[in-house]
């Protein structure tokens, strides 16, 4: 079974319901940029790039973008500005598609024989623990065992937040109290995973600055302990970034991927901001895939990211 099988028609109109912000201002706006205009031309394509930076798409994205219509307008020699919107959904899904690796371990994985382990990274305030929450609520209803790790030992709230996670869907969460060493809370828990033959261990770790370099020793730290229990742990290090800050969440991606070796990115908070066009800048500039997305307060509100589908919904009027 495929990542994107449970990607139900429930979760395909919530994904709708969640892009609902983004898609009227970006919508709006593009009806403005073509009022009076029956071809795209060069006005439109400049204020077309004007709005995907402001939707926060980002520049480089952006260019990119409007050089692939730039080429079908020479290519077609006369595109409609009422064929605007499908030719950006076509030009941003292809552009998506061959920055595509491939599908990731999804929810439902076979049986492994360690366990697969997961470290969350991401500066305070992203929602990097309700992330971890939501993320054991799927696993756990996808049938696996999972344990939570609370390495983020430097705010006493941010260990009794996840074991309120933890007692709300139902796993374990290793603990060692505000204060202890990070590393040693890591490698307790998948000890402790090992010992029961879990299928997940999602490690919680301290959200301070992201330009701070004793954080990024830190994971450094916990990486290398973790090893001495499973080899080749962690399988995924994952950055939670907040989708609603845009541009700042670009900048957040920047500094934890050119400081530690991360291989997923979670976009929260899709639901309560206009730009969520930072999911196709990021997606498309890093080259390190949007695997989850939040679209809302639920525990079943974090979805998988589909790169279609997220298109299919942006552009679905």
């Amino acid at each position: 079974m495929g990542i994107f099988s449970i990607f139900s028609r429930n979760k395909k109109e919530k994904l709708d319901e969640g892009l609902q912000k983004t898609k009227q201002s970006m919508f709006s706006k593009i009806s403005k940029a073509i009022v009076g205009k029956s071809k795209v031309d060069d006005e439109v394509l400049d204020n077309l790039e004007e709005i995907l930076v402001s939707s926060d798409v980002g520049v480089t994205t952006t260019l990119k973008i409007i050089e692939r219509i730039e080429a079908r307008v020479s290519r077609d020699k006369y595109l409609g500005t009422s064929e605007l919107n499908q030719i950006l959904k076509e030009e941003i899904a292809a552009l998506l598609s061959e920055n595509d690796k491939g599908d990731m371990l999804g929810f439902d994985f076979p049986k492994r024989e360690v366990p697969y382990v997961i470290m969350v990274v991401g500066v305070n305030g992203v929602g990097k623990t309700t992330t971890i929450g939501k993320l054991a609520h799927q696993y756990k209803t996808s049938g696996k065992s999972v344990v939570l790790g609370a390495a983020d030992t430097f705010r006493a709230a941010a260990v009794d937040q996840l074991k309120i996670w933890g007692e709300r869907v139902g796993v374990p969460v290793i603990t060692q109290g505000m204060g202890a060493d990070p590393a040693s809370v890591a490698f307790d828990t998948l000890k402790s995973a090992v010992a029961s033959k879990a299928d997940v261990v999602i490690i919680d770790t301290a959200g301070r600055l992201h330009n701070k370099i004793n954080l990024m020793k830190e994971l450094t730290k916990i990486k290398d302990v973790m090893k001495k229990v499973i080899p080749d742990a962690p399988h995924e290090i994952l950055l939670v970034l907040d989708a609603s800050t845009g541009q700042n969440a670009i900048e957040q991606a920047k500094q934890f991927t050119a400081s530690t070796d991360v291989n997923a990115l979670a976009l929260t908070k899709l639901d309560g901001t206009a730009k969520g066009g930072v999911a196709i800048g990021i997606s498309e500039q890093f080259k390190i895939p949007v695997k989850y997305i939040g679209i809302g307060e639920t525990k079943e509100d974090l979805q998988l990211f589909n790169k279609t589908e997220f298109v299919d919904s942006l552009f679905n009027e």
